[in-house]
């Protein structure tokens, strides 16, 4: 009998939370059959069986988060299958499969496998990873309360996961795209020197049903294309700025997952009608689930439209390497004078930080202008 641990899926991607499971217990495998569906760093990632044989027992269930080396399954291997390592990867919209690693260990009563790779003898009748030791002692969780779905009943950090839901109501354990939101967000305010320029377009000529995120798009892409300083990379220990003469936009979505900002490259190619396109496909897989992680990289500025919510102005978050990040507002009505009379018109609040290590007050204000004198053109 043979068990699989998570592999490492790349990018120093140390968790992963189950996103659905492709086999049940009993079920045979071949080598490379998809057995799991995972989420990690915001992107969907299937995992392939690293041997063909019969599915004896399943770890983790879906909404799990697992770290690389936790155990999976445990397969009767098939007798004409040799263990085999295999790099596989896709570029399909939907998934990424990552470089898969497997470990090869027979599980017995007196040891169990961890992630490091060294078997560990139980000390006490309580037996947990020293990982589920450290990680319930953060959280408050009673491991005498909580039955291990490891081999020999062995505490995992899932279980400890799973039972912090349980006794600790109201406690929420952050999964996928908001786990990789709060590093992102700690990373971005250790790391940015972020300053905040607002302004506001009056959108007075445009026509009746305008694609809001169509406009702010094709905005930003010729803000870009005018004051290039903000389409950029900045990187602080090398002191390099990368200004990037491709715009490749990433578009905030809100789901009930997270924040998912999925990036539109080469956003200069696409007229309106495709830019709406693009997002209602986005979306779609976004809801779904099935957004691979190559969709979610390489973004050069970013676009947030809050305000299709709530909010009139804000302090959007850069993200490094990028520079910026510009924010729509909720559409306001406002009385000015026109020759003496007031008029109403509609009026789209901006909002764009910027990293100031790259940027100068300048080229932000410039680009904004920009941006603003786009935006109330009428359509083209």
């Amino acid at each position: 009998m043979k068990s699989f641990t998570l592999p490492d899926l790349g990018e120093g991607l140390a968790e992963s939370e189950i996103i659905e499971w492709h086999v049940e217990i009993g079920d045979t495998v071949e080598l490379d059959q998809v057995v799991l569906t995972v989420e990690t760093a915001k992107a969907t990632v299937e995992v392939p069986a690293p041997y063909s044989g019969t599915i004896i027992k399943r770890f983790g269930n879906p909404g799990d988060v697992v770290s690389i080396g936790s155990l999976l399954l445990e397969i009767e291997e098939s007798s004409t299958t040799a263990p085999k390592q295999k790099n596989v990867s896709t570029n399909d919209a939907a998934t990424v499969v990552g470089t898969v690693s497997n470990h090869d260990h027979d599980v017995n009563v007196d040891e169990f496998w961890v992630g490091q790779h060294q078997p560990i003898k139980p000390t006490d009748s309580l037996t947990a990873m020293p990982s589920a030791r450290l990680l319930a002692k953060k959280l408050g969780v009673d491991l005498n309360d909580i039955t291990g779905s490891g081999p020999s009943g062995v505490i995992l950090d899932t279980d400890v996961y799973n039972a912090c839901d349980k006794q600790l109501p109201g406690t929420e354990v952050l999964k996928g795209a908001r786990r990789t939101m709060v590093r992102t967000m700690a990373e971005s305010h250790h790391n940015v020197a972020s300053v905040t320029i607002t302004e506001e377009a009056m959108l007075e000529n445009w026509s009746p049903g305008e694609d809001i995120t169509s406009r702010l798009v094709l905005a930003i892409i010729e803000a870009c294309h005018q004051e290039p300083a903000l389409n950029a990379w900045f990187d602080a220990e090398t002191m390099t700025r990368c200004v990037h003469s491709t715009v490749n936009i990433g578009i905030a979505v809100d789901s009930p997952h997270g924040l998912y900002v999925p990036v539109l490259r080469n956003a200069d190619e696409y007229s309106a009608r495709g830019i709406r396109q693009w997002v209602d496909r986005t979306v779609t897989g976004i809801k779904e689930r099935k957004i691979g992680r190559e969709q979610l990289q390489h973004a050069t500025i970013t676009l947030t439209n809050f305000g299709a919510i709530a909010g009139i102005f804000a302090t959007p978050v850069v993200s490094p390497p990028q520079v910026a990040i510009v924010g729509a507002g909720r559409i306001i009505e406002r009385l000015i004078l026109r020759d003496n009379k007031p008029v109403s018109i509609k009026l789209m609040p901006l909002s764009m930080t910027f990293d100031h290590r790259a940027c100068t007050g300048g080229e932000a204000a410039r680009f904004m202008k920009i941006l603003v004198n786009h935006l109330q053109q009428g359509s083209s």
